[in-house]
């Protein structure tokens, strides 16, 4: 298929004021970008920073003992890229940005793809706070990311080749059931 409409709340997209669809979504990608600003800036994203929220969107991604080992609390400066932190604090902080933003639709683009077992459950932890009552879409080679997923849609070349929720998939016994066995067996 080459064709066809993309809708959003009843509304075409195209149709949609640029500003207006952009504040319908919150990103997570695998490559966080951080400003070399504050803790609480870098959480706010260009939005007013409410200081209360922001640690309560720190908690919620699993973040409060990095934010009570801070110098300066919210105050701290991150530096280039936030480097001093781990990957997955980096994810964590993006995702404590995802909840500031509380946009109703989000994309995750590989999310724990780069962490540790350790760092991936503690941010696995803090998406399942983050998807909750939106729309999520959630892009992953990691079986372990999508696995609760209302729907799972297999993809290889850009073509759909299997689609349900991880039961369903398993009892198909096709590709994501052998990937699910290929990860258990490496484990």
């Amino acid at each position: 298929m080459s064709s066809g409409n993309i809708y959003l709340d009843g509304q075409e997209l195209h149709t949609w004021d640029l500003t207006s669809l952009r504040s319908q979504f919150a990103f997570v990608s695998q490559h966080v970008v951080m400003l070399n600003s504050s803790i609480a800036v870098n959480v706010a994203l260009g939005q007013t920073v409410d200081r209360d929220r922001v640690k309560e969107c720190l908690v919620a991604a699993n973040l409060a003992a990095l934010l009570a080992g801070l110098p300066d609390g919210l105050d701290t400066i991150l530096g280039h890229n936030a480097m001093q932190l781990s990957g997955g604090q980096r994810q964590r902080l993006a995702i404590a940005r995802a909840l500031y933003k509380d946009a109703p639709i989000l994309v995750l683009d590989e999310a724990t793809s780069a962490l540790d077992t350790e760092s991936e459950l503690a941010v696995q932890e803090a998406v399942k706070r983050l998807t909750f009552n939106r729309t999520s879409l959630v892009i992953a080679h990691r079986l372990s990311t999508v696995q609760h997923a209302d729907r799972i849609i297999m993809m290889d070349a850009g073509r759909l080749i299997e689609s349900g929720t991880h039961t369903e998939l398993l009892a198909k016994n096709g590709a994501y059931a052998h990937l699910y066995r290929l990860g258990f067996q490496s484990a």
